[in-house]
Protein backbone atom coordinates (compact mmCIF):
# COMPACT_ATOMS: atom_id res chain seq x y z
CA UNK A 1 0.00 0.00 0.00
CA UNK A 2 2.88 2.77 0.64
CA UNK A 3 4.11 2.30 -2.73
CA UNK A 4 1.99 5.22 -3.68
CA UNK A 5 2.40 7.23 -1.00
CA UNK A 6 5.14 9.59 0.60
CA UNK A 7 5.09 8.49 4.17
CA UNK A 8 6.45 11.59 6.95
CA UNK A 9 7.00 9.91 10.04
CA UNK A 10 6.36 11.49 13.66
CA UNK A 11 10.09 12.20 14.51
CA UNK A 12 11.25 13.81 11.14
CA UNK A 13 10.67 17.39 10.08
CA UNK A 14 7.20 17.15 8.46
CA UNK A 15 6.77 20.65 7.66
CA UNK A 16 10.17 19.93 5.63
CA UNK A 17 7.99 16.61 4.15
CA UNK A 18 5.05 18.74 3.38
CA UNK A 19 7.09 21.23 1.28
CA UNK A 20 9.44 18.61 -1.00
CA UNK A 21 5.99 16.32 -1.50
CA UNK A 22 4.77 19.48 -2.59
CA UNK A 23 7.65 20.77 -5.02
CA UNK A 24 7.88 16.61 -5.87
CA UNK A 25 4.08 16.59 -6.50
CA UNK A 26 3.65 19.53 -9.49
CA UNK A 27 7.17 18.45 -10.77
CA UNK A 28 5.81 14.84 -11.89
CA UNK A 29 8.24 13.18 -9.58
CA UNK A 30 5.45 10.44 -9.39
CA UNK A 31 2.95 9.12 -12.06
CA UNK A 32 -0.38 10.64 -12.45
CA UNK A 33 -2.72 9.62 -10.30
CA UNK A 34 -5.70 7.77 -11.57
CA UNK A 35 -8.08 9.35 -14.41
CA UNK A 36 -10.94 9.08 -11.30
CA UNK A 37 -9.46 11.32 -9.26
CA UNK A 38 -8.47 14.28 -11.40
CA UNK A 39 -12.26 13.96 -12.46
CA UNK A 40 -12.96 14.06 -8.60
CA UNK A 41 -10.98 16.86 -8.56
CA UNK A 42 -12.71 18.70 -11.18
CA UNK A 43 -16.15 17.53 -9.79
CA UNK A 44 -15.59 19.44 -6.64
CA UNK A 45 -14.37 22.81 -8.05
CA UNK A 46 -16.74 22.60 -10.46
CA UNK A 47 -19.21 22.21 -7.67
CA UNK A 48 -17.48 25.31 -6.25
CA UNK A 49 -18.11 27.75 -9.21
CA UNK A 50 -21.60 27.21 -8.83
CA UNK A 51 -21.35 28.25 -5.50
CA UNK A 52 -19.52 31.17 -5.89
CA UNK A 53 -20.66 32.46 -8.64
CA UNK A 54 -24.96 32.64 -7.17
CA UNK A 55 -23.47 34.19 -4.12
CA UNK A 56 -21.77 36.84 -5.92
CA UNK A 57 -24.60 37.14 -8.11
CA UNK A 58 -27.19 37.21 -4.84
CA UNK A 59 -25.20 40.11 -3.38
CA UNK A 60 -23.86 38.05 -0.48
CA UNK A 61 -22.71 40.55 2.04
CA UNK A 62 -18.95 38.80 2.52
CA UNK A 63 -18.29 37.89 -1.24
CA UNK A 64 -19.23 41.56 -2.42
CA UNK A 65 -16.98 43.31 0.53
CA UNK A 66 -13.87 41.25 -0.51
CA UNK A 67 -14.26 41.24 -3.83
CA UNK A 68 -14.56 45.16 -3.69
CA UNK A 69 -11.33 44.90 -1.33
CA UNK A 70 -9.51 42.83 -3.62
CA UNK A 71 -10.63 45.41 -6.34
CA UNK A 72 -8.19 47.65 -4.49
CA UNK A 73 -5.49 46.06 -5.15
CA UNK A 74 -5.02 45.77 -8.99
CA UNK A 75 -1.71 45.18 -10.34
CA UNK A 76 -0.03 46.67 -12.94
CA UNK A 77 1.68 44.87 -16.26
CA UNK A 78 4.47 43.31 -15.10
CA UNK A 79 3.41 42.93 -11.49
CA UNK A 80 2.27 38.68 -10.34
CA UNK A 81 -1.24 39.09 -10.22
CA UNK A 82 -4.43 36.90 -10.78
CA UNK A 83 -8.18 37.50 -12.26
CA UNK A 84 -10.77 37.91 -9.55
CA UNK A 85 -14.04 35.43 -10.77
CA UNK A 86 -15.69 36.43 -13.64
CA UNK A 87 -13.61 39.18 -14.62
CA UNK A 88 -10.42 40.28 -16.67
CA UNK A 89 -9.17 42.33 -13.64
CA UNK A 90 -6.02 40.64 -11.98
CA UNK A 91 -5.22 41.43 -8.21
CA UNK A 92 -2.69 40.72 -6.34
CA UNK A 93 -2.67 36.77 -5.58
CA UNK A 94 -3.84 36.71 -1.80
CA UNK A 95 -6.41 39.04 -2.81
CA UNK A 96 -7.86 36.87 -5.56
CA UNK A 97 -7.40 33.98 -3.29
CA UNK A 98 -9.39 35.83 -0.67
CA UNK A 99 -12.19 36.71 -2.60
CA UNK A 100 -12.28 33.79 -4.78
CA UNK A 101 -12.93 31.28 -1.48
CA UNK A 102 -14.96 33.81 0.22
CA UNK A 103 -17.47 33.56 -2.95
CA UNK A 104 -17.48 29.40 -2.99
CA UNK A 105 -17.10 29.10 0.78
CA UNK A 106 -20.69 31.41 1.14
CA UNK A 107 -23.49 29.43 1.19
CA UNK A 108 -21.70 26.28 2.66
CA UNK A 109 -22.73 24.28 0.21
CA UNK A 110 -19.56 23.06 -1.43
CA UNK A 111 -17.55 19.89 -0.83
CA UNK A 112 -16.61 18.40 3.17
CA UNK A 113 -13.88 15.83 4.45
CA UNK A 114 -14.82 14.21 7.67
CA UNK A 115 -10.89 13.15 8.45
CA UNK A 116 -11.57 9.17 8.39
CA UNK A 117 -8.91 6.97 7.20
CA UNK A 118 -9.74 3.63 8.80
CA UNK A 119 -6.99 1.97 6.10
CA UNK A 120 -4.65 3.45 8.33
CA UNK A 121 -5.97 3.82 11.90
CA UNK A 122 -6.19 7.92 10.51
CA UNK A 123 -10.13 8.39 12.00
CA UNK A 124 -9.67 11.85 14.44
CA UNK A 125 -12.72 12.67 12.23
CA UNK A 126 -11.43 16.56 11.15
CA UNK A 127 -13.92 18.60 8.91
CA UNK A 128 -12.75 20.55 6.13
CA UNK A 129 -14.08 21.24 3.02
CA UNK A 130 -13.13 22.31 -0.57
CA UNK A 131 -12.70 26.05 -0.21
CA UNK A 132 -8.75 26.04 -1.35
CA UNK A 133 -9.02 26.27 -5.38
CA UNK A 134 -8.47 29.73 -5.58
CA UNK A 135 -4.87 29.61 -4.47
CA UNK A 136 -4.08 26.55 -6.94
CA UNK A 137 -5.79 28.86 -9.81
CA UNK A 138 -4.17 31.99 -8.73
CA UNK A 139 -0.82 30.31 -8.80
CA UNK A 140 -1.58 28.53 -12.31
CA UNK A 141 -2.40 31.98 -14.00
CA UNK A 142 0.42 33.86 -12.52
CA UNK A 143 3.27 30.36 -13.33
CA UNK A 144 1.39 29.86 -17.01
CA UNK A 145 0.04 26.37 -15.52
CA UNK A 146 -1.91 24.15 -18.24
CA UNK A 147 -4.88 22.59 -16.94
CA UNK A 148 -3.25 19.11 -15.85
CA UNK A 149 -1.14 21.09 -13.94
CA UNK A 150 -4.10 23.06 -12.26
CA UNK A 151 -5.57 19.93 -11.69
CA UNK A 152 -2.41 18.72 -9.91
CA UNK A 153 -2.04 22.13 -7.29
CA UNK A 154 -5.92 21.06 -6.72
CA UNK A 155 -5.24 17.78 -5.87
CA UNK A 156 -2.46 18.07 -3.77
CA UNK A 157 -4.15 20.67 -1.84
CA UNK A 158 -6.74 18.04 -1.09
CA UNK A 159 -4.58 15.49 -0.13
CA UNK A 160 -2.43 17.43 2.46
CA UNK A 161 -5.11 18.95 4.33
CA UNK A 162 -7.54 16.12 4.07
CA UNK A 163 -4.84 13.74 5.53
CA UNK A 164 -3.93 16.42 8.22
CA UNK A 165 -7.84 15.89 9.06
CA UNK A 166 -7.31 12.24 9.33
CA UNK A 167 -4.35 12.91 11.78
CA UNK A 168 -5.00 15.66 14.23
CA UNK A 169 -8.74 17.13 14.99
CA UNK A 170 -8.71 20.94 15.74
CA UNK A 171 -12.07 21.02 16.56
CA UNK A 172 -10.92 19.17 19.93
CA UNK A 173 -9.12 22.16 20.96
CA UNK A 174 -11.52 25.25 19.57
CA UNK A 175 -9.47 25.66 16.45
CA UNK A 176 -10.39 26.34 12.94
CA UNK A 177 -10.48 23.07 10.53
CA UNK A 178 -9.29 26.17 8.06
CA UNK A 179 -5.92 25.80 9.17
CA UNK A 180 -5.34 22.67 8.02
CA UNK A 181 -6.23 23.97 4.23
CA UNK A 182 -3.72 26.98 4.94
CA UNK A 183 -0.63 24.85 5.81
CA UNK A 184 -1.66 22.92 2.36
CA UNK A 185 -1.96 26.35 0.61
CA UNK A 186 1.08 27.79 1.98
CA UNK A 187 3.26 24.77 0.77
CA UNK A 188 1.24 24.21 -2.61
CA UNK A 189 1.32 27.71 -3.49
CA UNK A 190 4.75 27.89 -2.33
CA UNK A 191 5.49 25.13 -4.76
CA UNK A 192 4.08 26.75 -7.69
CA UNK A 193 5.97 29.70 -7.48
CA UNK A 194 9.12 28.45 -7.21
CA UNK A 195 9.99 28.17 -3.23
CA UNK A 196 12.49 26.02 -2.27
CA UNK A 197 11.97 23.72 0.59
CA UNK A 198 13.69 26.02 3.18
CA UNK A 199 11.38 28.55 1.44
CA UNK A 200 8.03 26.59 2.16
CA UNK A 201 9.32 25.29 5.63
CA UNK A 202 8.76 29.15 6.57
CA UNK A 203 5.90 29.55 5.09
CA UNK A 204 4.21 26.96 7.03
CA UNK A 205 5.67 28.03 10.15
CA UNK A 206 4.84 31.61 9.34
CA UNK A 207 0.71 30.40 8.86
CA UNK A 208 1.28 28.18 12.30
CA UNK A 209 2.87 30.55 14.75
CA UNK A 210 1.09 33.92 13.44
CA UNK A 211 -2.44 32.40 12.09
CA UNK A 212 -4.26 30.33 13.89
CA UNK A 213 -7.79 31.16 13.81
CA UNK A 214 -10.05 29.75 16.47
CA UNK A 215 -13.48 28.83 16.28
CA UNK A 216 -14.81 31.69 17.70
CA UNK A 217 -15.60 32.36 14.18
CA UNK A 218 -18.33 29.89 14.20
CA UNK A 219 -19.39 30.59 17.96
CA UNK A 220 -22.46 33.18 19.14
CA UNK A 221 -26.27 33.03 19.21
CA UNK A 222 -26.31 34.68 15.40
CA UNK A 223 -23.78 33.98 13.13
CA UNK A 224 -21.51 36.15 11.40
CA UNK A 225 -19.58 36.89 7.81
CA UNK A 226 -16.16 35.33 9.34
CA UNK A 227 -17.92 31.96 9.28
CA UNK A 228 -17.88 31.61 5.54
CA UNK A 229 -15.10 33.43 4.79
CA UNK A 230 -12.94 32.03 7.70
CA UNK A 231 -11.55 29.56 4.64
CA UNK A 232 -10.79 32.61 2.31
CA UNK A 233 -9.13 34.63 4.85
CA UNK A 234 -6.83 31.59 5.80
CA UNK A 235 -6.16 31.12 2.33
CA UNK A 236 -5.00 35.02 2.18
CA UNK A 237 -2.68 34.65 4.85
CA UNK A 238 -0.97 31.77 3.49
CA UNK A 239 -0.52 32.81 0.39
CA UNK A 240 0.91 36.18 1.99
CA UNK A 241 3.40 33.77 4.04
CA UNK A 242 5.01 32.05 0.75
CA UNK A 243 5.61 35.52 -0.88
CA UNK A 244 6.65 36.35 2.55
CA UNK A 245 9.22 33.68 2.36
CA UNK A 246 10.26 33.76 -1.18
CA UNK A 247 11.44 37.37 -0.49
CA UNK A 248 13.87 35.83 2.04
CA UNK A 249 11.65 36.15 5.30
CA UNK A 250 12.77 32.92 7.94
CA UNK A 251 9.91 32.06 9.91
CA UNK A 252 9.87 28.96 12.31
CA UNK A 253 11.16 25.94 11.65
CA UNK A 254 10.29 21.86 11.99
CA UNK A 255 6.58 23.50 13.45
CA UNK A 256 4.74 20.06 14.08
CA UNK A 257 7.65 19.45 16.65
CA UNK A 258 7.72 22.92 17.99
CA UNK A 259 6.41 22.52 21.83
CA UNK A 260 4.67 25.32 21.94
CA UNK A 261 2.86 25.32 18.42
CA UNK A 262 -0.26 23.72 18.25
CA UNK A 263 0.47 20.62 17.48
CA UNK A 264 2.44 19.62 20.35
CA UNK A 265 1.02 22.07 22.62
CA UNK A 266 -2.28 20.04 22.38
CA UNK A 267 -1.35 17.19 22.19
CA UNK A 268 1.97 16.24 24.08
CA UNK A 269 3.83 13.54 21.96
CA UNK A 270 4.67 10.54 24.46
CA UNK A 271 9.12 10.89 22.98
CA UNK A 272 10.39 13.85 23.41
CA UNK A 273 11.31 15.56 19.57
CA UNK A 274 8.35 13.93 17.74
CA UNK A 275 4.97 15.59 16.40
CA UNK A 276 1.85 13.67 17.79
CA UNK A 277 1.34 12.16 13.77
CA UNK A 278 2.18 10.10 11.39
CA UNK A 279 1.25 11.50 7.99
CA UNK A 280 0.98 9.69 4.92
CA UNK A 281 0.46 11.60 0.84
CA UNK A 282 -0.43 9.90 -1.72
CA UNK A 283 1.50 10.06 -4.80
CA UNK A 284 0.06 8.10 -7.28
CA UNK A 285 -2.78 5.56 -7.90
CA UNK A 286 -6.54 6.22 -6.72
CA UNK A 287 -6.26 6.13 -3.31
CA UNK A 288 -6.40 10.15 -2.74
CA UNK A 289 -8.11 11.91 0.55
CA UNK A 290 -10.33 13.40 -2.33
CA UNK A 291 -12.19 10.11 -3.66
CA UNK A 292 -13.79 10.04 0.53
CA UNK A 293 -15.10 13.41 0.19
CA UNK A 294 -18.37 14.28 0.40
CA UNK A 295 -21.06 16.41 -1.96
CA UNK A 296 -23.51 18.84 -0.30
CA UNK A 297 -26.40 18.79 -2.88
CA UNK A 298 -28.36 21.68 -1.58
CA UNK A 299 -27.50 24.73 0.96
CA UNK A 300 -27.23 23.09 4.44
CA UNK A 301 -25.00 22.10 7.09
CA UNK A 302 -23.26 18.74 6.36
CA UNK A 303 -24.16 16.91 8.91
CA UNK A 304 -27.92 17.47 8.66
CA UNK A 305 -28.04 15.45 5.13
CA UNK A 306 -28.87 12.21 7.19
CA UNK A 307 -31.77 13.91 8.46
CA UNK A 308 -32.58 15.87 4.85
CA UNK A 309 -32.31 11.85 3.30
CA UNK A 310 -33.83 10.67 6.61
CA UNK A 311 -37.24 12.77 5.83
CA UNK A 312 -36.98 12.30 2.05
CA UNK A 313 -37.00 8.40 2.87
CA UNK A 314 -40.27 9.01 4.62
CA UNK A 315 -41.94 11.04 2.45
CA UNK A 316 -41.06 8.42 -0.11
CA UNK A 317 -42.73 5.84 1.67
CA UNK A 318 -45.80 8.01 2.71
CA UNK A 319 -46.61 10.54 0.41
CA UNK A 320 -49.65 10.54 2.62
CA UNK A 321 -47.75 12.64 5.39
CA UNK A 322 -48.30 16.00 2.66
CA UNK A 323 -51.90 15.88 2.47
CA UNK A 324 -51.99 18.10 5.48
CA UNK A 325 -49.28 20.09 7.73
CA UNK A 326 -52.02 20.06 10.26
CA UNK A 327 -51.95 16.25 11.06
CA UNK A 328 -47.70 16.58 11.71
CA UNK A 329 -47.61 16.31 15.62
CA UNK A 330 -43.86 16.15 16.09
CA UNK A 331 -40.55 15.06 13.96
CA UNK A 332 -37.96 13.62 16.52
CA UNK A 333 -34.10 13.66 14.79
CA UNK A 334 -31.45 11.68 16.88
CA UNK A 335 -27.97 12.42 15.90
CA UNK A 336 -24.40 12.17 17.48
CA UNK A 337 -22.04 14.04 18.74
CA UNK A 338 -20.30 16.36 17.65
CA UNK A 339 -23.13 17.31 15.20
CA UNK A 340 -25.91 17.13 17.94
CA UNK A 341 -23.35 20.48 19.51
CA UNK A 342 -23.45 22.41 16.66
CA UNK A 343 -26.45 22.09 14.75
CA UNK A 344 -28.28 21.70 17.99
CA UNK A 345 -27.66 24.67 19.52
CA UNK A 346 -30.58 26.05 21.53
CA UNK A 347 -29.67 29.50 19.89
CA UNK A 348 -29.88 28.20 16.35
CA UNK A 349 -33.79 27.35 17.37
CA UNK A 350 -34.31 30.91 16.73
CA UNK A 351 -32.15 31.82 13.34
CA UNK A 352 -32.04 35.51 12.74
CA UNK A 353 -29.28 35.56 9.90
CA UNK A 354 -28.68 33.34 6.98
CA UNK A 355 -25.36 31.79 8.67
CA UNK A 356 -27.01 30.48 11.84
CA UNK A 357 -30.31 29.27 9.71
CA UNK A 358 -27.47 27.17 7.40
CA UNK A 359 -26.42 25.22 11.04
CA UNK A 360 -29.49 24.73 12.56
CA UNK A 361 -31.06 21.42 12.19
CA UNK A 362 -34.58 22.43 13.23
CA UNK A 363 -34.38 24.92 10.31
CA UNK A 364 -33.27 23.26 7.46
CA UNK A 365 -35.43 20.00 7.75
CA UNK A 366 -38.05 22.66 8.66
CA UNK A 367 -37.52 24.04 5.42
CA UNK A 368 -37.72 21.17 3.52
CA UNK A 369 -40.60 19.99 4.76
CA UNK A 370 -42.34 23.16 4.46
CA UNK A 371 -41.69 22.91 0.61
CA UNK A 372 -42.84 19.43 0.43
CA UNK A 373 -45.96 20.93 1.90
CA UNK A 374 -46.07 23.39 -0.53
CA UNK A 375 -45.50 21.76 -3.47
CA UNK A 376 -46.93 18.49 -2.59
CA UNK A 377 -44.02 16.48 -3.55
CA UNK A 378 -40.62 15.42 -2.20
CA UNK A 379 -36.64 14.25 -3.66
CA UNK A 380 -33.82 15.51 -3.10
CA UNK A 381 -33.95 17.44 -6.45
CA UNK A 382 -37.62 18.69 -6.15
CA UNK A 383 -36.90 20.22 -2.69
CA UNK A 384 -32.97 21.14 -2.90
CA UNK A 385 -32.32 24.40 -0.61
CA UNK A 386 -31.34 27.32 -2.40
CA UNK A 387 -30.72 30.81 -1.56
CA UNK A 388 -34.01 31.70 -1.63
CA UNK A 389 -34.51 29.35 1.16
CA UNK A 390 -32.23 31.46 3.66
CA UNK A 391 -34.17 34.94 3.05
CA UNK A 392 -35.41 37.30 5.35
CA UNK A 393 -38.93 36.05 4.60
CA UNK A 394 -37.63 32.43 4.38
CA UNK A 395 -36.53 33.02 8.18
CA UNK A 396 -39.53 34.21 9.74
CA UNK A 397 -42.33 31.80 7.39
CA UNK A 398 -44.99 30.90 9.25
CA UNK A 399 -45.50 27.18 8.57
CA UNK A 400 -41.76 26.89 8.83
CA UNK A 401 -41.55 27.93 12.30
CA UNK A 402 -44.85 26.08 13.32
CA UNK A 403 -42.49 22.77 12.45
CA UNK A 404 -39.78 23.82 13.97
CA UNK A 405 -41.82 23.99 16.99
CA UNK A 406 -42.70 20.56 16.80
CA UNK A 407 -38.79 19.19 16.07
CA UNK A 408 -37.19 17.12 18.81
CA UNK A 409 -33.62 17.15 17.96
CA UNK A 410 -31.44 14.93 20.41
CA UNK A 411 -28.11 13.47 21.05
CA UNK A 412 -28.93 9.59 20.01
CA UNK A 413 -25.89 8.72 22.74
CA UNK A 414 -22.88 6.18 22.68
CA UNK A 415 -24.81 3.94 19.58
CA UNK A 416 -24.75 6.96 17.31
CA UNK A 417 -21.31 8.67 18.42
CA UNK A 418 -19.56 5.23 17.90
CA UNK A 419 -20.62 5.26 14.42
CA UNK A 420 -19.21 8.91 13.35
CA UNK A 421 -17.40 9.65 11.33
CA UNK A 422 -17.57 6.50 8.98
CA UNK A 423 -20.71 7.54 8.51
CA UNK A 424 -22.95 10.56 9.53
CA UNK A 425 -25.43 8.46 11.71
CA UNK A 426 -29.25 10.08 12.06
CA UNK A 427 -32.46 8.55 12.42
CA UNK A 428 -35.58 10.77 11.86
CA UNK A 429 -39.40 10.05 13.02
CA UNK A 430 -42.43 11.39 12.07
CA UNK A 431 -45.48 11.36 14.52
CA UNK A 432 -49.04 11.72 12.18
CA UNK A 433 -51.97 11.92 13.82
CA UNK A 434 -53.72 9.55 11.20
CA UNK A 435 -50.25 7.10 9.98
CA UNK A 436 -49.14 6.96 13.37
CA UNK A 437 -45.03 6.84 13.98
CA UNK A 438 -43.01 6.35 10.56
CA UNK A 439 -39.21 5.96 10.72
CA UNK A 440 -36.79 6.39 8.45
CA UNK A 441 -34.57 3.90 10.52
CA UNK A 442 -30.64 4.67 10.95
CA UNK A 443 -29.44 6.50 7.98
CA UNK A 444 -25.56 6.13 7.62
CA UNK A 445 -24.61 7.57 4.24
CA UNK A 446 -27.36 10.02 2.45
CA UNK A 447 -26.54 10.97 -0.99
CA UNK A 448 -23.67 12.40 -1.65
CA UNK A 449 -21.83 11.07 1.12
CA UNK A 450 -18.73 8.97 -0.13
CA UNK A 451 -19.34 5.84 0.80
CA UNK A 452 -23.39 6.52 -0.99
CA UNK A 453 -24.19 4.30 -3.90
CA UNK A 454 -27.30 5.36 -4.95
CA UNK A 455 -25.70 6.24 -8.54
CA UNK A 456 -27.56 9.60 -8.95
CA UNK A 457 -24.75 11.90 -7.71
CA UNK A 458 -23.77 13.02 -11.18
CA UNK A 459 -27.61 13.84 -11.77
CA UNK A 460 -28.29 15.25 -8.41
CA UNK A 461 -25.09 17.60 -8.80
CA UNK A 462 -26.14 18.64 -12.37
CA UNK A 463 -29.17 20.26 -10.96
CA UNK A 464 -27.65 21.83 -7.88
CA UNK A 465 -25.11 23.44 -10.81
CA UNK A 466 -27.88 24.38 -13.24
CA UNK A 467 -30.38 25.85 -10.16
CA UNK A 468 -27.28 27.75 -8.76
CA UNK A 469 -25.02 28.83 -12.00
CA UNK A 470 -28.39 30.39 -13.46
CA UNK A 471 -28.45 33.00 -10.71
CA UNK A 472 -25.57 34.59 -12.05
CA UNK A 473 -24.88 33.50 -15.99
CA UNK A 474 -27.09 33.68 -18.46
CA UNK A 475 -25.65 30.25 -20.51
CA UNK A 476 -25.10 27.61 -17.92
CA UNK A 477 -24.12 25.24 -20.39
CA UNK A 478 -21.19 27.40 -21.53
CA UNK A 479 -20.37 28.12 -17.95
CA UNK A 480 -20.33 24.05 -17.49
CA UNK A 481 -18.03 23.41 -20.36
CA UNK A 482 -15.37 26.13 -19.45
CA UNK A 483 -14.92 24.37 -16.06
CA UNK A 484 -14.64 21.06 -17.51
CA UNK A 485 -12.38 19.11 -19.15
CA UNK A 486 -9.65 20.96 -17.29
CA UNK A 487 -6.83 18.56 -17.76
CA UNK A 488 -7.20 19.25 -21.67
CA UNK A 489 -7.05 22.92 -21.56
CA UNK A 490 -3.86 24.56 -22.40
CA UNK A 491 -2.04 27.34 -20.54
CA UNK A 492 -3.45 30.45 -22.23
CA UNK A 493 -7.02 28.86 -21.51
CA UNK A 494 -6.05 28.46 -17.86
CA UNK A 495 -5.00 31.72 -18.23
CA UNK A 496 -8.53 33.59 -19.18
CA UNK A 497 -10.33 30.71 -17.31
CA UNK A 498 -12.25 33.33 -15.25
CA UNK A 499 -13.59 35.11 -18.29
CA UNK A 500 -17.15 35.57 -17.87
CA UNK A 501 -20.04 37.84 -16.89
CA UNK A 502 -21.49 37.36 -13.43
CA UNK A 503 -24.63 39.43 -13.09
CA UNK A 504 -24.45 42.22 -10.52
CA UNK A 505 -20.22 41.81 -10.77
Amino acid sequence: MDDNFCLLPRDGNQARGIAQYAIDFLSDRWPDPAPAVSQMVERFHLDSIACAVSALACGANAPRVLRAEALEYAVTEGQPGAPLLGSRIRVKPEKAALAGGAAAREWDANGTNFGYNPKRGHTRGEFGHNDFYPVAVAAAQIRSFDGRRLLKAMLAIDEIRGRLAEVFALKNYKIDHVLHGAIASAAVYGAAMGATVDQIESAIGLVVAHYVPFRAIRAGKQLSDSKGASAAISTEVAVLSAHRALRGFVGPADIFRNPEAVFCLFEKPATKGTSPFDLALATSGDDFAVMGMHFKLGLYEHQSAGAIQGLLDVLAKHPQVLDDPAQLQGLRIDIYEPAFGIIGDPAKRDPGTRQSADHSMVYIVATLLRKAYEQRRSGWQELMLVPADYDDDALVDPLTREIMAKIDFRHGGPEYDARYPDGIPTSLTIEHAKLGSLTSGLVMYPEGHARNTAGKLDQRLAHKFRLLASLGVDDVDALYKRFTGLANQSASEIAVLYDFTIRGC
